[in-house]
């Protein structure tokens, strides 16, 4: 008789529940998350049935505990919470929630529709660690946004002049200027030449002037802050730029490492064949599309998972279509990067972006009907582990002849 199990995992412990065909609970297992409770949780499951016959649903489809499943050799099934979520209704009225009731569920769910859901299929060592090194860069550039706003925002209390001297608050040399000069006082003496000598020494690249940048500072409203308020808020601000200047040398020492794995990698030159993919945002794709084909075996299925396609709802006479929310968030943004950047490279995905924009689409509306349009190519690509040839893209190569 087959069984099924599901699996509801925590940080300290994981919930168990084994049931047959019929829906009849067999087992019930609680194992710590740690070596010893992992050992006996594997080693209980295979008294029940050997681990290619017992497959287990689990909602988290990455961490330690998945990859212990999987390397035991049980089939290790996927489900979205928004699933579980739906489902909860048939087994309870009250609306009660206990994980020990969440793993009966979950090995339900694979009882009657497991047909429905895919196995996971463990991508390689190498895109795996590119995964963790561009979701690891994707959340420092978040957190030096988040510190960069509130960086501003602090300056725009008491010293506006240094949050509007130069473009970026999170530039080098408006850092430099900032750990320089971080209160008004600071820069009550500052020149021309005295400010000029401070650009040539920190290798200031931008177009303007020293005369023109001193008068960008001293057309900023005045602050209000007293001195000792101001010396405060000053020792935040030197604290600030030095963790945004610590934090801009780790994403580019990142940024790096990540340009050379990715170039490193067969399916990597793929990605960086079409044009202007460039290597981080070629590496953003790689990550979350992996290198185990059966993923998606159509391109509507990929289009999805990227969140480009637009949700239909259709009911009687009524339909609509709608954002879709529900998607790889991670893979949506980094293919919406790459087709805004192609617009500039390549006339066909020019055209496609102004055909969009003239039925009145926003930009990031057109974008992603773009980047849909560049799924459809980038799959087949994929699929046949070869580069992109302009001279195969019809469309691209009848609008440039």
């Amino acid at each position: 008789m087959p069984l099924f199990a599901g699996l509801d995992w925590g940080g300290a412990g994981h919930a168990v529940c084994v049931v047959d065909e019929t829906g009849r609970t067999v087992g019930r297992i609680e194992a710590g998350h740690d070596a010893a409770g992992l050992a006996t949780l594997l080693a209980r499951l295979k008294r029940l049935a050997s681990p290619a016959d017992l497959p287990i649903a689990i909602e988290r489809p990455s961490g330690l505990i998945v990859d212990v499943l999987v390397e035991a050799g049980h089939p290790v099934i996927p489900i979205h919470p928004n699933v579980l979520k739906a489902c909860r209704p048939r087994y309870r009225a009250a609306g009660g929630k206990s994980d020990p009731g969440d793993a009966y569920m979950l090995a339900d769910i694979l009882r009657t529709d497991g047909h429905r859901f895919r196995p996971l299929a463990l991508l390689s060592d190498e895109i795996r660690a590119l995964r963790a090194l561009v979701r690891g860069r994707d959340d420092l550039v978040a957190q030096r946004v988040a510190l960069a706003n509130q960086l501003r925002a602090l300056l725009e209390g008491f010293w506006p002049g240094a949050a509007a001297i130069f473009a970026a608050i999170d530039s080098p040399i408006a850092l430099a200027f900032i750990r320089r000069y971080p209160t008004p006082d600071s820069a009550a003496r500052l020149g021309e030449k005295r400010l000029a000598s401070f650009m040539a020494q920190n290798a200031y690249c931008g177009r303007r002037s020293a005369a023109e940048l001193l008068a960008r500072l001293r057309a900023a409203p005045a602050g209000l802050a007293g001195e000792a308020e101001a010396d405060a808020k000053g020792e935040i601000v030197r604290a600030l730029a030095g963790l945004l200047e610590r934090l801009g040398a780790e994403i580019a020492r990142l940024s790096s490492r990540i340009e050379h794995a990715v170039a490193e990698l067969p399916d990597g030159r793929i990605v960086m064949s079409f044009p202007r993919a460039g290597r981080i945002c070629a590496a953003g794709i790689l990550a979350e599309l992996g290198d185990v084909r059966e993923r998606f075996p159509t391109e509507e299925q990929l289009a999805a998972e990227a969140g480009v396609c637009p949700v239909t709802h259709a009911s009687g006479k009524s339909r609509g279509v709608v954002f879709r929310w529900a998607c790889n968030k991670n893979l949506r943004a980094a293919v919406t990067c790459f087709a805004d950047n192609s617009r500039h490279a390549s006339a066909w995905a020019a055209r496609i972006y102004d055909s969009a924009r003239a039925r009145g689409c926003k930009h990031a509306h057109a974008v992603r009907i773009l980047a849909r349009a560049w799924l459809r190519i980038l799959w087949r690509a994929w699929q046949d582990r070869a580069k992109y040839d302009p001279a195969k893209h019809l469309a691209a190569a009848n609008i440039t002849t």
